[in-house]
C-alpha cells in the first residue's frame, strides 16, 4: 500500500481539532492519508474520504522513557507503509517520521504545535529540556516544511535552531456560522436569566481551573461550566464539593469537535486562563480563545503577550491575572454585570476573523505541500 501522505499524532486523532483540520485539508487536496494515533486503548482502524486512521494503545510512562515507546510503536505502524511525505504532527512522532522518510525517499513536514523544550514539564528540569532541544534542533532541520501556531514561537524555532521560519498555522476553527442556543442551559438545568461562564477543554495543571473556580465565590448572577475532562477533573470537582460552590461551578464531559462549537454558543462569556509558567504558555495562541470568538462570546483571558495582542486590538474582552483569584473575579464581576459592554465587546469579534482565518492561514500551507508533492 502505497499513500500520498503517512500522518501521526501522539494524542487522539479524532478527538483533536488540529488533526482532525490538517487531515480535511488534505482530503480536500484529493490526497490519500495513513494517519496514525495513540489513545487509552486501541480501536482499530476507520476510513472515509480517503483518510485511514489507526488508533494504537498509548504506552505506560512519561518523558524521555515514553518517547521512546511511541518511537518504537511508531515505527512498527508505519514502517510498511510507503508515502511521499510523511508529517509528523508532534516532536514525539517526529524521529520516526524522519526516519521512514530516509527510508523511502520522502519528504518530511513537521508540526510543531508546542515549543517542545518549553513546555511547563520541563519547568525546573534543566536535563529533560535540553533532550528535547537537542532532539528538536536534529530533526526539524530535516524537514522541508515547519508549521507552528504562533508567531512568536515561529521566530524563536527560525533563531534557535536556524531554520526558514515556520508557517503560522493559528489554531482558529473552520470558518462556521453559529447560532446562539441553550444547549448548556437545558443540559444543566440553568435559569434562563443566569449568565454561563464556559472553560472548555481540558482540566490540567497551569490553566488556571482552580483559580477560577475559588474567584466564583465572589460573582453573583452567574454558573462557570468546565466543559471536557483532563486529569484534574476529579480533584477539582472534590474541590467544588469541599468548598461548598456546586451551585456555581458546573461540568460537562467532552462532547465531538463537530458540535463542540454549538455548545461554546450557548454561553455568554468564556474564558482562557493560561498561566505564565513557561515560555511555551507565554507564547501560546490556544485553541479555546478562538472557539470562544468563533461562537460570538466575549472572552476574559490571561494577559499573555499574543494573547493580549488578539484581545486589546480587537477589544474582545477582559485580560485577567490567571494566577490571581480577586483579578479573574475583578474581571469576571464586570462582564456579568454589564450586558452592554459584553454586547461591545461581540460587535468587534467578526474583524477579528478578517486576520486570523484559518481558511486563510491554511493557503500557505496547502501552496507548500503541494510544492513538496511536485517534487
Amino acid at each position: 500500500m502505497h499513500v500520498d501522505v503517512v500522518f501521526t499524532l501522539t494524542g487522539d486523532i479524532r478527538w483533536n481539532s488540529r488533526a482532525l483540520k490538517q487531515l480535511r485539508l488534505m482530503s480536500g487536496m484529493g490526497l490519500s492519508v495513513y494517519a496514525v494515533g495513540i489513545a487509552n486503548k486501541s480501536t482499530g482502524i476507520q476510513q472515509g474520504d480517503g483518510i485511514t486512521i489507526r488508533t494504537l494503545k498509548r504506552p505506560i510512562g512519561s518523558g524521555p522513557r515514553f518517547f521512546k515507546r511511541v518511537h518504537k510503536l511508531m515505527v512498527e505502524a508505519i514502517q510498511e507503509v510507503p508515502a511521499s511525505i510523511y508529517h509528523a504532527s508532534d516532536l514525539y512522532t517526529l524521529p520516526a517520521q524522519a526516519t521512514l522518510a530516509k527510508q523511502h525517499r520522502a519528504k518530511l513536514v513537521y508540526d510543531a504545535r508546542e515549543l517542545y523544550p518549553h513546555v511547563a514539564s520541563t519547568q525546573g528540569r534543566p536535563w529533560t529540556r535540553w533532550f528535547w532541544h537537542v532532539l528538536e534542533w536534529r530533526y526539524c532541520r530535516r524537514a522541508d516544511l515547519v508549521s507552528t501556531v504562533s508567531p512568536s514561537i515561529a521566530d524563536r524555532m527560525r533563531s534557535t535552531y536556524r531554520i526558514k521560519r515556520p508557517v503560522v498555522l493559528y489554531n482558529v476553527p473552520e470558518f462556521k456560522s453559529v447560532e446562539p442556543s441553550d444547549i448548556i442551559r437545558n443540559t444543566l438545568g440553568i435559569h434562563p436569566g443566569t449568565c454561563v461562564i464556559l472553560h472548555q477543554g481540558n482540566v490540567q495543571k497551569d490553566r488556571g481551573c482552580f483559580v477560577l473556580a475559588k474567584a466564583m465565590r465572589q460573582v453573583e448572577g452567574a454558573v462557570l461550566v468546565f466543559l471536557g475532562d483532563g486529569p484534574l477533573k476529579g480533584q477539582l470537582k472534590d474541590h467544588v464539593a469541599k468548598e461548598g460552590l456546586a451551585d456555581r461551578v458546573r461540568f460537562i464531559s467532552k462532547v465531538d469537535p463537530s458540535v463542540l462549537l454549538d455548545y461554546t454558543a450557548s454561553a455568554d462569556i468564556g474564558v482562557t486562563l493560561l498561566e505564565d509558567t513557561c515560555l511555551n504558555h507565554r507564547f501560546a495562541l490556544p485553541n479555546k480563545l478562538f472557539e470562544y470568538l468563533m461562537a460570538g462570546l466575549p472572552v476574559l483571558a490571561s494577559v499573555l503577550p499574543e494573547i493580549r495582542k488578539v484581545v486589546n486590538r480587537f477589544e474582545v474582552g477582559e485580560l485577567v491575572h490567571p494566577s490571581s483569584p480577586d483579578s479573574v473575579a475583578t474581571g469576571l464581576m464586570k462582564l456579568v454585570a454589564d450586558a452592554e459592554l459584553r454586547n461591545s465587546y461581540k460587535q468587534n469579534i467578526p474583524a477579528v476573523f478578517e486576520t486570523f482565518s484559518w481558511e486563510q492561514a491554511s493557503q500557505e500551507y496547502v501552496s507548500r505541500y503541494k510544492e513538496l508533492l511536485s517534487r
